[in-house]
């Protein structure tokens, strides 16, 4: 999931940077949130993810490192930090859980998905 979205952050101009940007609750937040958006259409065939969206939202993010005085090489460094990417993907997976999401369950990931949207909530604005 998160190399996924480490991927799509890569594309375009570069990107996110080092463990002091992984510390950055705009940043930790926003990968987080996009993060269980992403697992949740993966895991319920009712509900997609709006990918444009989630670009764009993703593009801010790295704005927003540049703009927290990050450079273009820590931002590269985030991007390749495999362990960073770990550490965000259960922070994610163990948030999903607490939202009553169940491993194996694709129903449950369909029923959070479908309160997020409901709730407008930042995963659910990622979500149709």
């Amino acid at each position: 999931m998160f190399a996924l979205i480490l991927t799509l952050l890569a594309a375009p101009p570069a990107a996110l940077a080092q463990a002091g940007l992984e510390a950055e609750p705009a940043i930790r937040e926003g990968l987080i949130a996009v993060g269980i958006a992403v697992e949740i259409s993966d895991r319920c065939d009712r509900i997609e993810a709006r990918r444009l969206k989630g670009i764009a939202y993703l593009n801010a993010l790295r704005g927003e490192a540049r703009r927290l005085g990050y450079s273009e090489a820590e931002i590269e460094a985030f991007l390749d930090d495999d362990a960073a990417a770990d550490r965000l993907e259960a922070e994610a997976r163990a948030r999903l859980a607490a939202m009553g999401a169940v491993r194996g369950d694709d129903a449950s990931h369909c029923r959070v998905g479908a309160a997020e949207i409901a709730a407008g909530s930042v995963i659910g604005q990622f979500l149709r």
